[in-house]
């Protein structure tokens, strides 16, 4: 007679600690730890070599853990269907045991073909929360509490006893065995438990000191902001890791303050909000799954041509648009795989009001480039920053005042751009405006592909001709209801505070995250 296995199936949180779903597989019986690399995920156009290079250095690290617990990682190359197929033939499977996933399209289908087959095979599948998004919502009221009670429950401790189940693993296949296109990527972050440790560590002890002062600006944003996020993305750290190492943080710094210094104190309160909104937008998508293909507001189906325009959309993705802050975030994003959220903002808004283009293949080509793609999250601010929601601010950012704000003295710019180097700091954002312009653009560098100021002015037009339709305003009441906070904003919580009015509440939500997003024209 076989065993009965648990199998637990490792999807994004390539962890041994704080995995709910490994902890009572554990206490339940025989345990098989499975990794499935599904081809068909990785011939998905918004996936790329950069995310699979980062997913290998963690499956590393994954490995290596369970190790130590005494049980080897299953990997297997495959549908996930063949793969529980072929395991029941062999195994008596239990239980599969998973934590909840806000993927994209591709795996929402395809977790819906794993339900199917485990009532087919009397398998019970264990599907375990590990962030504050809740499946199945029926409403936003009392979100932000349960988000609260999530992450403040404790860390679910590492098994140390677990029953090993013996079965081979597939050979790891390469980028090129699984159709990735190259994908050179120098300074990406590197991935793993160990990475991710170091990475929270340096932050709340000694980068983020400036985070809420420095953010804004790919000059100090880099090495000021958190960069935990490809390791949330992967689930190398769980938020409620993360979560609650920063409320440590928060109390020892009340009870040890530094004399004169409020900054650290400030950075903590302003990083603890945005642990907040991270589920925030999530929740967008797991309520929503059209999100990721169609306008959320559908007043704007047709705005803009459905096929982008080839020489513009070329421009913008090589950072050749001749716009040079624009460029050198193109760029930068290219070789490291990250940027700080503003310059997101403005790449995606450049995109799409500057350059006209609907917002779905600037939205894959920067999915491919973030190391840290996260549907969820991504999808909604490309929707947001692109004006096709309905119920936000339409932001089209000035991609030179943008530059001039946030990279005054242009070393940003030189850094990425070295083709302006004749180029005086004077007109380091405007080259077409110094007097050796005629030696530089047009040979060296690009000509503006349009005139940003007029494109955002014919845009804003555009924009604004459907925002006073007829029926926009209903719409958009029905959008807020289902995806907004009843408060308009998720202030920071998580923490005991004096009690405060809920208009008080209201305003301080509002301005920790708008702070980051308004930006005047």
């Amino acid at each position: 007679m076989r065993a009965p296995v648990q199998i637990v199936w490792f999807k994004k949180d390539l962890r041994t600690y704080d995995h709910a779903p490994l902890l009572k597989a554990a206490q339940a019986g025989p345990v098989l730890p499975l990794y499935v690399i599904e081809p068909k995920l990785w011939m998905q156009p918004d996936m790329s070599g950069r995310h699979f290079a980062f997913l290998k250095e963690s499956l590393v690290d994954l490995r290596d853990d369970l190790q130590g617990l005494g049980v080897r990682l299953v990997l297997k190359v495959d549908d996930i269907i063949h793969v529980l197929t072929d395991l029941k033939s062999r195994h008596a499977i239990a239980a599969l045991w998973s934590h909840e996933e806000t993927g994209n399209g591709w795996t929402f289908a395809r977790d819906k073909r794993v339900s199917a087959w485990c009532r087919a095979s009397g398998v019970h599948w264990h599907e375990l929360r590990q962030t504050g998004v809740v499946r199945r919502l029926k409403g936003r009221t009392g979100w932000a509490r349960q988000w609260d009670t999530v992450m403040g429950d404790p860390i679910a401790h590492r098994p140390q006893n677990i029953a090993a189940v013996l079965e081979p693993s597939d050979p790891f296949p390469s980028q090129h065995e699984l159709g990735l296109n190259p994908d050179p990527c120098p300074y990406r972050q590197t991935g793993g438990r160990q990475a991710a440790l170091a990475t929270l560590d340096s932050f709340l002890t000694r980068r983020g000191r400036p985070y809420q002062c420095a953010m804004s600006s790919p000059v100090t944003a880099f090495d000021a902001c958190s960069r935990l996020s490809p390791h949330i993305a992967f689930g190398t750290l769980s938020l409620r890791e993360i979560t609650q190492a920063t409320y440590d943080r928060q109390r020892h710094l009340k009870t040890n303050p530094l004399p004169g210094d409020r900054s650290w104190r400030s950075a903590m309160r302003s990083f603890s909000g945005r642990l907040h909104w991270h589920c925030h937008f999530m929740q967008k998508l797991e309520d929503e799954p059209r999100l990721e293909f169609e306008n959320l507001h559908q007043a704007y189906d047709g705005l803009r041509p459905s096929v982008p325009d080839e020489t513009l959309f070329q421009a913008w993705k090589a950072g050749e648009t001749g716009l040079p802050f624009v460029d050198a975030c193109m760029r930068a994003l290219s070789a490291t795989g990250w940027m700080n959220f503003r310059m997101r903002a403005m790449l995606v808004a450049v995109s799409s009001y500057h350059l006209w283009l609907d917002w779905r293949e600037p939205g894959l080509h920067l999915a491919r480039l973030f190391t840290d793609y996260e549907p969820g999250i991504h999808w909604p601010q490309v929707q947001m920053q692109s004006g096709t929601t309905g119920i936000n601010t339409v932001r089209i950012y000035n991609p030179v005042k943008q530059g001039l704000d946030q990279d005054p003295d242009g070393v940003f710019v030189r850094r990425w751009v070295p083709e302006l180097a004749d180029i005086d700091a004077q007109h380091i954002h405007e080259p077409w405006k110094a007097d050796n312009a005629g030696r530089v653009l047009g040979k060296r560098y690009p000509f503006p592909v349009v005139d940003h100021l007029s494109a955002a002015k014919e845009a804003r037009e555009k924009v604004w001709a459907i925002r006073k339709g007829g029926d926009f305003r209903s719409t958009a009441q029905n959008i807020q209801e289902k995806h907004g906070s009843p408060k308009r904003g998720i202030g920071m919580r998580g923490q005991r505070r004096p009690s405060r009015t809920r208009q008080q509440d209201t305003h301080a939500a509002q301005s920790s995250f708008l702070d980051l997003l308004e930006e005047k024209q």
